[in-house]
């Protein structure tokens, strides 16, 4: 396993498009808020439909839960009916987005989308949270080309400086969604892992590819967190499902307060 210093891990709560009432949302937010916000050594970002985001972000208190986008436009401003720009979510204060998810990237979102998305949010000074994942996994490894190409193409034109504000979340297609038979194999994200630090070793350096945050996401629950925390190289999670019932959530957030 890759020697990564000890820092902080990350959870991102990714609710798509989920709950259906503001009253709902606020439920499931104030019952994560009770965990963590007294949790040292968890960041934890919620990542609502757009829709409730003011109102949640009235809720939010310190730094340990703060919220994210889960998408944002490539266009600052205009005719672009239904979209969100960069500009609007940093005015909501948001800190985080989701770029890429492979939801989005399913209905048409090209890497090269991606690459525009990321420099319209870091020059707003949002976090991205660059979603690469392969559709299906083969015995040949010729999915680790098709991983190779999305990274490298969704990160195209970044400097050096601009990397390292970046977080890469590792979300294997086919263990994404209501539709996925199991979540990856914490040995098997490991080796993904290493393979995208070496793909941003070759890009940038081997110290911005060894000091870089890099998630897992894909059928993530309170059972099986602990494990790819623990074993896949990992500095965090991007939960889906388990994101809105706020107990399970809660458990995950108390598992990576512990590793």
């Amino acid at each position: 396993m890759v020697n990564i210093k000890k820092q902080k891990k990350l959870i991102i709560a990714n609710w798509k498009m989920n709950p259906d009432s503001l009253k709902e949302a606020i439920s499931i937010f104030s019952g994560i808020k009770k965990t963590a916000t007294k949790l040292r050594n968890v960041q934890t970002v919620v990542c609502p439909p757009y829709i409730f985001i003011n109102e949640l972000q009235k809720k939010v208190s310190g730094h340990r839960l703060v919220l994210g986008a889960q998408d944002v436009s490539m266009n600052n401003r205009g005719a672009f009916t239904g979209e969100i720009s960069a500009i609007q979510l940093r005015g909501a204060k948001v800190g985080y987005v989701i770029v890429g998810h492979s939801e989005r990237r399913g209905r048409g979102e090209t890497s090269g989308d991606v690459a525009t998305k990321i420099q319209v949010s870091l020059k707003e000074k949002l976090i991205p949270i660059v979603c690469v994942g392969e559709s299906e996994r083969d015995e040949h490894a010729e999915y680790l080309t098709f991983l190779r190409n999305e990274i490298e193409e969704s990160l195209a034109h970044l400097s050096e400086k601009d990397i390292s504000k970046i977080i890469i979340a590792y979300e294997p297609i086919w263990a994404v969604g209501v539709n996925a038979n199991s979540a990856d194999s914490p040995e098997d994200t490991e080796e993904a892992v290493l393979f995208i630090r070496k793909v941003l070793s070759e890009m940038f350096s081997k110290k911005t590819a060894l000091s870089m945050n890099i998630l897992y996401g894909g059928s993530i629950n309170d059972k099986n967190s602990n494990f790819f925390l623990e074993r896949a190289g990992v500095q965090g999670l991007l939960v889906g499902r388990a994101s809105l019932k706020p107990k399970q959530f809660s458990s995950i957030l108390n598992n990576a307060n512990l590793i």
